[in-house]
């Protein structure tokens, strides 16, 4: 998969989007397209912070990161998702209250039920390039939602929400149209808000897990360990630990009881054959470390 070809996308297709909402939020006066404009511009900002991160996890290890800048995608990652999800829904919860508490007339609303329209067709226009790009690199959606891959699921999510917050809006103006009410308006911009800051939350919770330095899953230990014990010279292992450094990058320590009588050639060549193994059933492993004991 491409991770570049979708972040390049979701910033040109937001950067269109945005200039055509907020025109049509100033025209109409809807605090529901403009929450729509204002998750836009923060959807921009977010996939060109994820755009940093990912260039900046491929800047080569040195004295002062010596296992890579891996996790730099995992914190640019959690700093988007808070730009995009929890600043744009408090604005858009904020703008929303206003509205209600104060409601001001709406105009111009087939221009803003064409515009909402729009957002709604590119945002599955950006769910498909998603999968697309899933099934380039053969992969599935659910292996991606079940990846370490923070920023590309947060793409992912950013355009899911932004078809609902498009289809919420939608109804919103229709309701509008037809009873003049503008309060439905404030209602609307605010569960717009109300969808963005729940999944936020629910992104910034499971971001937190790669930050601290979340392991392998245990499936993958279990691999891990088949993997090695399968070697006839092995005997058991000892100490298993690992950490994800980045969403194809992993850190993998194990203490390992070899057979007794084995000569330093041996043992090496054991730990050789043992970290290849890993590596071509695991290419995330780049950082195995084997401690012998005999």
């Amino acid at each position: 998969m491409r991770p570049q070809v979708i972040l390049v996308a979701t910033l040109l297709l937001n950067g269109a989007l945005f200039a055509v909402n907020l025109d049509i939020a100033l025209l109409s006066g809807s605090r529901a397209v403009l929450s729509q404009a204002i998750y836009t511009i923060t959807d921009l900002v977010g996939s060109a912070l994820l755009l940093w991160g990912l260039y900046q996890s491929r800047r080569p290890a040195d004295h002062l990161y010596h296992f890579g800048r891996g996790k730099e995608r995992f914190f640019w990652a959690f700093v988007a998702i808070v730009v995009t999800f929890t600043v744009a829904g408090v604005i858009a919860l904020t703008t929303g209250v206003e509205q209600i508490a104060a409601p001001t007339p709406i105009s111009h609303i087939p221009e803003g039920l064409l515009v909402v329209g729009a957002t709604a067709l590119v945002s599955l226009a950006g769910i498909w390039i998603t999968l697309r790009e899933l099934r380039i690199g053969r992969e599935t959606l659910q292996a991606l939602l079940e990846s370490a891959n923070q920023g590309l699921k947060a793409i992912f999510y950013q355009d899911l929400v932004a078809v609902a917050g498009s289809v919420v809006a939608f109804v919103g103006l229709l309701l509008i149209y037809r009873t003049g009410d503008a309060v439905i308006d404030g209602a609307t911009a605010a569960t717009e808000g109300i969808l963005l800051i729940a999944t936020g939350f629910v992104l910034t919770a499971e971001s937190r897990e790669y930050l601290i330095g979340r392991a392998l899953s245990s499936t993958e230990a279990r691999k891990i360990l088949a993997i090695v014990e399968r070697d006839p010279r092995v005997v058991s292992v000892r100490g298993f630990q690992s950490m994800l450094l980045g969403p194809e990058d992993a850190l993998l320590a194990l203490r390992v009881n070899f057979q007794n009588g084995l000569t330093t050639d041996q043992l090496e060549s054991a730990i050789d054959e043992v970290g290849l193994a890993l590596r071509t059933e695991f290419p995330i492993l780049r950082h195995i470390v084997i401690e012998p004991e005999s």
